[in-house]
């Protein structure tokens, strides 16, 4: 678990001769990526340097920065990490590049003297710049290789073995970055597809002057680009905060109106965001700075190693056919417990957070059986009874004979929110950020490593709304459909865990267009309730591409965009704050080799949801715990903007009821209807209090948290642009 962030610029062999490296690339740009994401690798830093020219004469630089979280080898697994040694390393006149001083810190240059390629200038620990002393491999050849590493590789060792076997020789003791580099030289662009892991890396490759990005196959490490002045510079980084900083530095557009308008209706988007020229980097993205690609504004896609729509054609031509329950139980038990046992290498403390939901458990099960020593489970206790899960997990850490700690969450919500969503730089839509967050602050008492149940609901079925699509789409076949809309309104929507309130939602959702309906049930703002909101043209808000609905549609859709741009986002920002990394089993492409071919009938049996891995956990727990409804790890937010519980109400008052809410938007062709959220606050307090009128008021939740986290980042954008006060956080 790391941050990882640089710059790649290219000049023209016409023109005038480039500036000099720390010119060229200013450490101050360094500094503001290295300052993003330092809270994501609190135990050692490091930055890469090195200038070459190309055959056309082009001269390239390109700067890395690093901030480790050290969870494997930590004599051997400082970054950036570098393998070989400059292919023309004696100097010659007319190319100015830095070289090291015998003094100095970062931000201040080292003495410059001429040379047809710069030697890899290296620093550690905030230490001034000097000559890397990359790792000769003779299997590797000429050249630089280097590599900035955000995740772990599960299968390194297996790996490493293939690598040596090669003739690979490697100078770590078992760091899993090493194997990018070897994999690099051995296998190119096809060591992302050998990968078992979660991760996001860049490598430099210094013999064809190549910047290469890479996002495991489900998306659970982030990484995005972005493109500066000019079509020859390219930025990019784990956190987003960064590169908006640095397009703010240039006066560049900031917000995407049309792709903001898209996040608000979700809380949140898996390829773009709202900030204009930046790119999330897709899960099982390979990307290559290709010359061809820098001068076409573009970036080469090779998608072949992503979990795509159509993964259950590609993987059944190579699976054998599963005939009965109990041979489909045995091969998912034993794919489970391989991929546990994968994910328990750490050379710091391990556990497993338990919530006594089936996921949580059975993970929890397996490593128990596969860990050195006694396991350590934990759970955090929340403070509210309708939403803590404890007396379950107790109930399963007994069953299991774990360590198991309960620790009570401490909760600031309204300071929380404010610090979570300046550090995350987006204008994030799901509260349930904030228990992520406080659980995994809670565990970093204890462990540096945790195994989670992520993924189970996606790839087994276990969402409630995947029931719910057959009838839909009867719906939306019928005339039926047309009367939907109109029935919804009918019906009361005081409390979003009511049957009428779900009634209602799917309803609407029912009276979208053909294909649509199960992002309209996903979504925040439904259709109606954003023509409302925006004073947008209605072709902004549309959704853009046709979805057939059914289960196995709706889980596709998950994976290609709900679980990377929610789930796994909002994992991954909660955990790095806390200094925690996060594992995820039921994410292991093995599973998904099994289980992504399935009719739904065999996921979930009698209509059963996650009836396969409920089979599965019947063979080691408690009905008590297999059988228990899904509660989800959610808070009471609606309440909360009623009562002032932490602040909260406050918050939401003093950011909409404020003279300009969302600054910058309207500049951005994003207009909001004030009198439209002015009427969603009044229904949202009308709703909680007593009438014997059952359509008093309605509930707003998630909709007005949506909006207070937007004007949240919209007044942290207005600090970035110098139009009022910088605020970094608490």
């Amino acid at each position: 678990m790391c941050g990882i962030g640089g710059v790649l610029r290219v000049w023209q062999s016409a023109g005038e001769a480039p500036p000099s490296t720390f010119d060229a690339i200013p450490e101050s740009w360094l500094d503001v990526l290295d300052e993003s994401v330092k809270h994501r690798g609190p135990d050692g830093q490091g930055r890469f340097r090195q200038r070459v020219v190309r055959a056309s004469g082009e001269v390239v630089d390109v700067a890395l920065i690093h901030r480790r979280l050290s969870i494997i080898d930590h004599a051997g697994g400082a970054q950036p990490m570098a393998i070989g040694i400059p292919t023309r390393p004696n100097p010659s006149p007319g190319l100015q590049s830095g070289v090291p001083s015998t003094s100095g810190a970062i931000g201040h240059p080292p003495t410059e003297v001429g040379g047809s390629e710069s030697e890899c200038l290296i620093s550690r620990e905030g230490a001034p710049y000097e000559p890397l002393r990359a790792h000769a491999c003779p299997k590797c050849g000429p050249g630089v290789v280097a590599v900035v590493f955000n995740g772990c590789i599960y299968n390194h060792r297996e790996l490493r073995r293939e690598l040596e076997a090669a003739g690979h020789e490697f100078f770590t003791d078992h760091s899993d970055t090493e194997v990018l580099l070897h994999g690099w030289r051995e296998w190119g662009v096809d060591v992302h597809g050998r990968l078992e892991g979660m991760f996001a890396f860049t490598i430099w490759d210094a013999m064809d002057c190549h910047l290469a990005l890479a996002r495991d196959s489900f998306g659970e490490k982030p990484l995005h680009g972005c493109e500066l002045a000019t079509d020859s510079d390219f930025a990019f980084g784990s956190n987003i905060i960064g590169l908006t900083m640095l397009r703010a530095a240039y006066r560049l557009p900031i917000v995407d109106g049309n792709d903001l308008v898209e996040w608000i209706r979700f809380g949140y988007d898996a390829e773009v965001g709202p900030i204009k020229g930046t790119l999330q980097v897709g899960h099982g993205d390979f990307l290559r700075t290709a010359e061809e690609a820098r001068r076409s504004r573009g970036l080469r896609r090779d998608r072949k190693h992503a979990v795509q729509p159509d993964v259950r054609a590609r993987i059944k031509r190579s699976l054998p056919t599963v005939d009965g329950m109990d041979e489909l139980v045995t091969r998912v038990d034993r794919a489970l417990s391989e991929a546990v046992a994968g994910r328990l290498e750490a050379d710091v403390p391990l556990g497993c957070l338990l919530s006594g939901g089936v996921d949580s458990s059975l993970i929890s099960h397996y490593a128990s059986k596969h860990i050195d020593g006694e396991l350590t489970t934990l759970c955090v206790r929340m403070h509210d009874d309708r939403y803590d899960e404890s007396r379950y997990a107790q109930i399963a850490a007994e069953q299991l004979g774990s360590r198991h700690l309960t620790i009570d969450a401490a909760a600031y919500p309204a300071e929380d929110l404010v610090f979570l969503i300046r550090t995350l730089g987006l204008p994030f839509g799901d509260s349930s950020l904030l228990p992520t967050y406080w659980a995994c602050r809670a565990a970093a008492g204890e462990v540096k490593v945790l195994l989670s149940g992520d993924g189970g609901d996606e790839l087994f079925l276990g969402y409630e709304r995947y029931e719910v699509l057959n009838a839909m789409g009867l719906l939306n076949v019928t005339p039926l459909r047309f009367v939907a809309g109109p029935l919804a309104a009918t019906l009361p929507r005081k409390d979003p865990k009511s049957r009428s309130d779900k009634a209602a939602r799917f309803l609407v959702a029912a009276a979208a267009p053909a294909g649509q309906a199960y992002r309209e049930l996903l979504a925040i703002f439904p259709r109606r309730d954003s023509g409302r909101l925006f004073d947008t043209p209605r072709s902004r808000i549309d959704p853009i591409d046709a979805f057939t609905s059914g289960p196995l549609d709706a889980r596709d859709y998950d994976l290609q965009n709900h679980l990377p741009g929610d789930m796994l986002r909002k994992v991954d920002a909660a955990s790095m704050l806390a200094g925690i990394e996060v594992r995820a089993p039921f994410l292991d492409r093995s599973i998904a080799d099994i289980v992504m071919v399935l009719p739904a009938r065999r996921l979930m049996p009698r209509g059963q949801r996650k009836g396969l891995l409920r089979a599965v956990a019947r063979k080691y727990l408690p009905a008590e715990i297999v059988d228990r409804p899904k509660m989800g790890f959610a808070i009471p937010i609606g309440e909360w903007f009623r009562t002032d519980y932490g602040g909260m109400r406050q918050l939401l008052y003093d950011h909409l009821e404020s003279a300009d809410p969302f600054p910058g938007l309207a500049e951005a062709g994003v207009e909001i209807n004030m009198n439209f959220v002015r009427r969603m606050l009044r229904e949202h307090d009308a709703a909680g209090e007593r009438s014997i009128n059952p359509w008093h008021g309605r509930d707003h939740s998630q909709r007005l948290y949506m909006l207070l986290v937007l004007s949240i980042w919209c007044g942290w954008l207005r600090g970035l642009r110098g139009e009022g006060p910088a605020d970094s956080g608490r």
